[in-house]
Protein backbone atom coordinates (compact mmCIF):
# COMPACT_ATOMS: atom_id res chain seq x y z
CA UNK A 1 0.00 0.00 0.00
CA UNK A 2 2.08 3.44 -1.50
CA UNK A 3 -0.32 5.17 -2.85
CA UNK A 4 -1.76 8.08 -0.54
CA UNK A 5 -4.24 10.24 -0.67
CA UNK A 6 -4.63 13.41 1.05
CA UNK A 7 -7.74 14.86 1.92
CA UNK A 8 -9.19 18.27 3.58
CA UNK A 9 -11.47 19.86 5.85
CA UNK A 10 -13.61 21.23 2.81
CA UNK A 11 -13.34 17.49 1.11
CA UNK A 12 -14.32 16.14 4.27
CA UNK A 13 -17.24 18.61 4.90
CA UNK A 14 -18.91 18.19 1.31
CA UNK A 15 -18.34 14.20 1.18
CA UNK A 16 -20.47 13.87 4.81
CA UNK A 17 -23.15 16.59 3.30
CA UNK A 18 -23.50 14.72 0.14
CA UNK A 19 -23.74 11.37 2.31
CA UNK A 20 -26.41 12.54 4.14
CA UNK A 21 -28.53 13.77 0.94
CA UNK A 22 -27.40 9.90 -1.11
CA UNK A 23 -28.75 7.70 2.17
CA UNK A 24 -31.30 9.92 3.09
CA UNK A 25 -30.34 10.38 6.99
CA UNK A 26 -32.51 12.34 8.60
CA UNK A 27 -35.32 10.98 7.28
CA UNK A 28 -35.11 7.37 6.35
CA UNK A 29 -32.70 6.22 9.10
CA UNK A 30 -32.98 9.18 12.13
CA UNK A 31 -30.55 8.75 14.84
CA UNK A 32 -30.95 9.62 18.51
CA UNK A 33 -27.38 9.01 19.48
CA UNK A 34 -24.27 9.84 17.96
CA UNK A 35 -21.36 7.90 19.27
CA UNK A 36 -17.45 8.67 17.91
CA UNK A 37 -14.95 6.22 17.91
CA UNK A 38 -11.60 8.76 18.61
CA UNK A 39 -9.92 10.28 17.77
CA UNK A 40 -10.52 10.05 13.73
CA UNK A 41 -14.29 9.80 14.15
CA UNK A 42 -14.80 13.16 16.17
CA UNK A 43 -14.94 16.30 13.62
CA UNK A 44 -16.66 13.80 11.50
CA UNK A 45 -19.58 13.27 14.32
CA UNK A 46 -19.72 16.88 14.64
CA UNK A 47 -19.76 17.65 11.23
CA UNK A 48 -22.49 14.76 10.84
CA UNK A 49 -24.72 16.63 13.43
CA UNK A 50 -24.87 19.87 11.79
CA UNK A 51 -26.40 18.18 8.54
CA UNK A 52 -28.48 16.23 10.65
CA UNK A 53 -29.85 19.25 12.74
CA UNK A 54 -30.65 21.00 9.66
CA UNK A 55 -32.93 18.24 8.44
CA UNK A 56 -34.92 17.76 11.68
CA UNK A 57 -34.06 21.04 14.11
CA UNK A 58 -32.74 18.66 16.95
CA UNK A 59 -29.24 18.78 18.65
CA UNK A 60 -28.23 14.97 18.59
CA UNK A 61 -26.30 14.02 21.56
CA UNK A 62 -22.30 12.74 20.94
CA UNK A 63 -20.58 10.22 23.18
CA UNK A 64 -17.00 9.50 22.75
CA UNK A 65 -15.43 6.04 23.30
CA UNK A 66 -12.29 5.52 22.17
CA UNK A 67 -10.58 1.47 20.90
CA UNK A 68 -7.23 1.42 19.78
CA UNK A 69 -6.21 -0.93 16.40
CA UNK A 70 -3.37 0.61 14.86
CA UNK A 71 0.24 -0.46 16.40
CA UNK A 72 2.10 2.24 17.83
CA UNK A 73 4.74 3.13 15.94
CA UNK A 74 7.57 5.80 16.22
CA UNK A 75 6.09 8.95 14.16
CA UNK A 76 3.38 7.02 12.48
CA UNK A 77 1.27 8.65 10.21
CA UNK A 78 4.15 11.32 9.71
CA UNK A 79 7.17 11.53 7.92
CA UNK A 80 6.72 8.85 5.49
CA UNK A 81 5.52 6.12 8.03
CA UNK A 82 2.10 4.69 7.74
CA UNK A 83 -0.01 3.70 10.17
CA UNK A 84 -0.21 -0.66 10.46
CA UNK A 85 -3.19 -2.52 11.33
CA UNK A 86 -2.77 -3.90 14.99
CA UNK A 87 -4.50 -7.71 15.39
CA UNK A 88 -6.02 -6.99 18.19
CA UNK A 89 -8.79 -3.35 19.07
CA UNK A 90 -8.34 -2.48 23.12
CA UNK A 91 -10.99 -0.17 24.70
CA UNK A 92 -9.20 3.04 25.63
CA UNK A 93 -12.52 5.02 26.86
CA UNK A 94 -16.58 3.99 26.65
CA UNK A 95 -19.60 5.42 27.65
CA UNK A 96 -20.20 6.94 30.51
CA UNK A 97 -22.75 5.48 32.64
CA UNK A 98 -22.52 6.81 35.79
CA UNK A 99 -23.89 10.21 37.37
CA UNK A 100 -27.91 10.81 37.55
CA UNK A 101 -26.49 13.89 34.79
CA UNK A 102 -24.46 11.95 32.53
CA UNK A 103 -26.28 8.22 32.33
CA UNK A 104 -26.28 6.64 28.91
CA UNK A 105 -29.62 5.05 28.11
CA UNK A 106 -29.18 2.91 25.09
CA UNK A 107 -32.58 1.71 25.28
CA UNK A 108 -35.23 2.27 22.12
CA UNK A 109 -32.48 4.84 20.87
CA UNK A 110 -31.49 5.20 17.23
CA UNK A 111 -27.73 5.05 17.51
CA UNK A 112 -25.23 5.86 14.76
CA UNK A 113 -21.63 4.89 15.17
CA UNK A 114 -19.38 7.39 13.35
CA UNK A 115 -15.57 6.95 12.58
CA UNK A 116 -12.70 8.01 9.77
CA UNK A 117 -12.45 4.98 7.84
CA UNK A 118 -13.29 1.06 7.62
CA UNK A 119 -10.16 -0.55 7.11
CA UNK A 120 -10.06 -3.79 8.37
CA UNK A 121 -13.85 -3.53 9.69
CA UNK A 122 -12.14 -4.95 13.19
CA UNK A 123 -12.65 -1.98 15.10
CA UNK A 124 -15.93 -1.25 14.18
CA UNK A 125 -17.15 -5.35 14.69
CA UNK A 126 -15.97 -4.61 18.18
CA UNK A 127 -17.92 -1.27 18.81
CA UNK A 128 -21.19 -3.53 17.84
CA UNK A 129 -20.60 -6.41 19.72
CA UNK A 130 -19.53 -4.53 23.29
CA UNK A 131 -22.75 -1.92 22.48
CA UNK A 132 -25.06 -4.95 22.12
CA UNK A 133 -23.92 -6.49 25.06
CA UNK A 134 -24.39 -3.10 26.86
CA UNK A 135 -27.71 -2.92 25.47
CA UNK A 136 -28.54 -6.32 26.81
CA UNK A 137 -27.44 -5.55 30.70
CA UNK A 138 -29.38 -2.39 30.38
CA UNK A 139 -32.61 -4.97 29.43
CA UNK A 140 -31.86 -7.19 31.80
CA UNK A 141 -31.87 -4.40 34.23
CA UNK A 142 -35.18 -3.29 33.31
CA UNK A 143 -36.60 -6.34 33.12
CA UNK A 144 -37.12 -6.32 29.55
CA UNK A 145 -37.00 -9.65 27.33
CA UNK A 146 -33.55 -9.58 25.74
CA UNK A 147 -34.07 -7.63 22.23
CA UNK A 148 -37.19 -6.06 23.31
CA UNK A 149 -35.73 -2.28 23.85
CA UNK A 150 -35.90 -1.96 19.69
CA UNK A 151 -32.70 -0.10 19.62
CA UNK A 152 -31.04 0.14 16.79
CA UNK A 153 -27.29 1.09 15.51
CA UNK A 154 -26.49 2.14 12.28
CA UNK A 155 -22.51 2.81 11.30
CA UNK A 156 -21.35 5.97 8.97
CA UNK A 157 -17.93 6.28 8.40
CA UNK A 158 -15.83 9.18 5.48
CA UNK A 159 -13.98 6.27 3.78
CA UNK A 160 -14.56 2.78 3.49
CA UNK A 161 -11.43 0.63 1.94
CA UNK A 162 -12.30 -1.54 -0.53
CA UNK A 163 -10.71 -4.78 0.71
CA UNK A 164 -11.09 -7.95 1.77
CA UNK A 165 -12.13 -7.02 5.55
CA UNK A 166 -10.92 -9.33 8.25
CA UNK A 167 -13.77 -9.32 10.32
CA UNK A 168 -17.84 -8.89 8.99
CA UNK A 169 -20.92 -6.99 10.75
CA UNK A 170 -24.09 -8.43 11.56
CA UNK A 171 -26.74 -8.05 8.35
CA UNK A 172 -28.97 -5.80 10.68
CA UNK A 173 -26.04 -3.44 10.97
CA UNK A 174 -24.78 -3.32 7.19
CA UNK A 175 -28.54 -2.67 6.15
CA UNK A 176 -27.97 0.95 8.08
CA UNK A 177 -24.10 0.97 7.00
CA UNK A 178 -22.94 4.82 5.57
CA UNK A 179 -20.07 5.43 3.45
CA UNK A 180 -19.46 8.89 2.60
CA UNK A 181 -17.06 7.49 -0.04
CA UNK A 182 -15.36 4.41 -0.89
CA UNK A 183 -11.39 3.78 -2.09
CA UNK A 184 -8.92 1.67 -2.90
CA UNK A 185 -6.58 0.06 -0.30
CA UNK A 186 -4.28 3.32 0.20
CA UNK A 187 -2.84 5.43 3.46
CA UNK A 188 -5.43 8.20 4.03
CA UNK A 189 -3.58 11.09 5.19
CA UNK A 190 -6.76 13.04 7.21
CA UNK A 191 -6.56 17.13 7.67
CA UNK A 192 -6.57 16.48 11.51
CA UNK A 193 -3.49 14.30 11.46
CA UNK A 194 -1.10 17.37 9.70
CA UNK A 195 1.65 18.44 11.89
CA UNK A 196 2.94 20.28 8.99
CA UNK A 197 1.28 23.53 6.83
CA UNK A 198 -2.42 22.66 6.85
CA UNK A 199 -2.22 24.73 3.54
CA UNK A 200 0.12 22.58 2.29
CA UNK A 201 -1.66 19.36 2.83
CA UNK A 202 -5.39 21.25 1.57
CA UNK A 203 -3.30 21.81 -1.98
CA UNK A 204 -2.22 18.14 -1.52
CA UNK A 205 -5.67 17.24 -1.26
CA UNK A 206 -7.17 19.31 -4.17
CA UNK A 207 -4.41 17.31 -5.91
CA UNK A 208 -5.24 14.01 -4.89
CA UNK A 209 -8.78 14.19 -6.04
CA UNK A 210 -7.72 15.69 -9.45
CA UNK A 211 -5.30 12.73 -10.00
CA UNK A 212 -8.16 10.69 -8.86
CA UNK A 213 -11.10 11.36 -10.82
Amino acid sequence: MTDKLYISYNQIHQLINDAVNKFQLGSQYTPDLIIAIGGGGFIPARILRSFLKAQNGTNIPIQAIGLSLYEELPNAGTNGVPEVPGTTVSKTQWLNFGGNDSLVSLLGRKILIVDEVDDSRKTLVYAVAELKKDILDQEREAGMEPGSSGTEIGIFVVYNKDKAKAEELPGDIMSKYYPAATTPDRWLSFPWDCTSDIEEHTQKAIKSFANSN
